[in-house]
């Protein structure tokens, strides 16, 4: 049988019959997969633990008629277990995931920047960034404007996203797409603090520096621009989102 081999993100599974499970995930080389594990839920399973939720993993599989089946697994990083010890970090471990599965609504086309931005996120979520820890929220919000961008969903945090005029602007229109002038805000548009703005910019462009000294309140600011973000261009929102632990921000 036809086989091939590559690295992936586990995203979510499903159990299947009385010991099989479907397992989603986002692969590096193909896109999004989905796989049966024969046997897994069984105590005697040769898979284990390695394809749970979060988990980086290299995987062979053989293509089969409707979904491909699990030869052989090898875990490369085991995410799942310190996100599942810590709850604000597992709820926004389970935000990423169903994120990414939104984001690739296509099997088995190629999306590797998806991948790489989901991978990267959740290795941050447990070791930190490159300039040293930071709240889940903070490293959540952070991956969603990214993979956003990266969807074609980047929001414009300078310039008015209506008009074009240059910025600064006062309002953030999440319906619209980012800032808008005086003269295109839809009534109700936020009007958040200038710092909040500059706060979001960093973390689109990955800037882990210019977010260490963010107060907790521009924080939960921009939080809720980007769950306002998302929920407007995302076609069903995410269902995970508001179950996101923000106590530790």
């Amino acid at each position: 049988m036809p086989t091939y081999r590559d690295r992936a993100v586990v995203l979510r599974t499903h159990k299947l019959g009385e010991a099989d499970r479907i397992i989603t995930m986002l692969t590096r080389d193909h896109g999004k997969v989905r796989a049966v594990a024969r046997g897994i839920r069984r105590t005697s399973s040769k898979f284990g633990g390695r394809l749970d939720p979060f988990n980086l993993i290299d995987i062979q599989l053989v293509i089969g008629r409707n979904l491909d089946v699990v030869a052989q697994v090898e875990s490369l990083h085991a995410y799942s277990a310190p996100l599942r010890l810590d709850y604000p970090l597992f709820t926004a471990a389970e935000v990423m995931v169903e994120a990414a599965d939104h984001l690739v609504p296509v099997e088995k086309e190629p999306s590797p920047a998806q991948y790489r931005l989901l991978a990267g996120a959740l290795r941050v979520l447990g070791a930190g960034t490159t300039d040293g820890p930071r709240p889940p929220a903070m490293v959540l919000d952070s991956y969603l404007l990214r993979a956003l961008a990266a969807a074609g969903y980047a929001p414009d945090l300078v310039d008015c996203v209506r008009c074009g005029a240059p910025g600064p602007h006062p309002g953030f229109s999440p319906s619209l797409g980012g800032m808008v002038c005086v003269n295109c805000q839809p009534p109700g548009t936020p009007h958040p603090n200038s710092e909040t703005i500059g706060y979001l910019q960093a973390l689109l462009t990955g800037d882990w520096a210019a977010t260490r000294t963010v107060a907790p309140v521009r924080v939960r600011e921009g939080s809720g621009l980007v769950a306002a973000f998302v929920s407007w261009h995302m076609e069903r929102g995410l269902r995970s989102l508001p179950i996101m632990d923000r106590t530790s921000d």
